[in-house]
């Protein structure tokens, strides 16, 4: 979903995920949406809403992100042991992840098949299936 730098857009956008547009919360989600779809840590969004004249704390950038994943606004990505990323793509899709970069991307070019999964416990469905595929640099042989 690619967002426009339209303040009203922006407001009904958050208002229509069943959250108040308070000013933080539309000046984060104008950053977050405004360049397509991204993966991003709350450390990277809090320096861009700094950069932009922002005045945010990182606590309020991890509330805000994490109201927006659960009004369905984001899906989120842990990938690196703490390291947790904000996607704003929430569709069905997977990830590359290259170490040593910290950068996360989306795998194009259709489905991927997971097979035997185990099944759930008793009154449990499996909602989603989160693939990330770690990358590297080739080594020389």
């Amino acid at each position: 979903m690619v967002w426009l730098k339209d303040k009203g857009a922006v407001d009904k956008r958050v208002r229509d995920a069943g959250l108040r547009p308070t000013r933080q919360r539309v000046a984060l989600a104008e950053l977050l949406f405004a360049k397509g779809d991204r993966h991003l840590a709350a450390e990277e969004l809090h320096e861009e809403a700094l950069a932009a004249g922002v005045p945010v704390s990182l606590a309020t950038v991890y509330n805000t992100l994490h109201q927006f994943t659960e009004a369905g606004m984001l899906r989120i990505l842990a990938v690196e042991g703490a390291k947790t990323y904000f996607d704003t793509n929430t569709s069905d899709h997977h990830h590359f992840y290259i170490e040593g970069e910290n950068r996360i991307f989306d795998i194009d070019g259709g489905p991927v098949s997971v097979t035997n999964l185990p099944p759930p416990p008793e009154g449990m469905e499996i909602a989603n299936v989160d693939i990330v595929v770690r990358l590297r640099p080739k080594r020389a042989d």
